[in-house]
């Protein structure tokens, strides 16, 4: 059982999530600061460093917060891997259809200069452990070559995708063609 300071700070973690957010939805990348977070969450300007340390943290602590992609993808157990891995790519751009703006100013935050501490968490070797993985099932079913560089592979395939996140992120790619421009990335 949590205890009643650890129950207070879960919630002043999600106050500031929540207000992270707004500002985003409201103000885009340019009203994100810890001195606003924090006044929109109603608590002390120290206490977005405290429980998060950076912006960066809080902007991680924003993609983090999207529930559902462990349980949405499990339905695509039975499929093969390689449909699988598009299947991944397509769920994570669903979020970004359901609510363009948001997703639109949230990776302007991630992608610009002040965003590297959040690439850092978020392209970490968790992540591409999963697609690894995906890829090796694929190898290892014969849907591709054995002689295949799998690391290789999974950087050449993430390159894609980022560029096809980038141009939509800019306004150069219109919201209808990321899902397919990040299918065959």
């Amino acid at each position: 059982m949590q205890s009643r300071r650890e129950a207070a700070k879960a919630e002043r973690r999600a106050r500031i999530i929540r207000a992270a957010r707004e500002l985003i939805r409201e103000t885009g990348s340019s009203g994100l600061s810890m001195r606003a977070l924090a006044a929109r969450a109603g608590v002390s300007l120290a206490t977005p460093y405290n429980l998060f340390g950076s912006k960066g943290a809080v902007l991680v602590a924003v993609l983090e917060d999207i529930k559902g992609f462990g349980s949405r993808f499990a339905a695509y157990r039975g499929r093969d891997p390689l449909e699988r891995a598009v299947c991944a790519a397509e769920l994570a751009v669903a979020y970004y259809e359901e609510d363009p703006e948001f997703y639109r100013a949230l990776w302007t935050c991630i992608l610009g200069s002040e965003g590297a501490e959040a690439r850092s968490a978020l392209f970490n070797p968790k992540r591409d452990a999963f697609w690894l993985g995906l890829l090796k099932e694929a190898q290892d079913a014969g849907l591709l070559l054995p002689e295949i560089d799998l690391r290789l592979l999974m950087r050449s395939l993430d390159h894609g995708f980022r560029s096809a996140m980038l141009h939509w992120v800019l306004g150069d790619l219109p919201l209808a063609a990321l899902r397919p421009a990040t299918a065959y990335a």
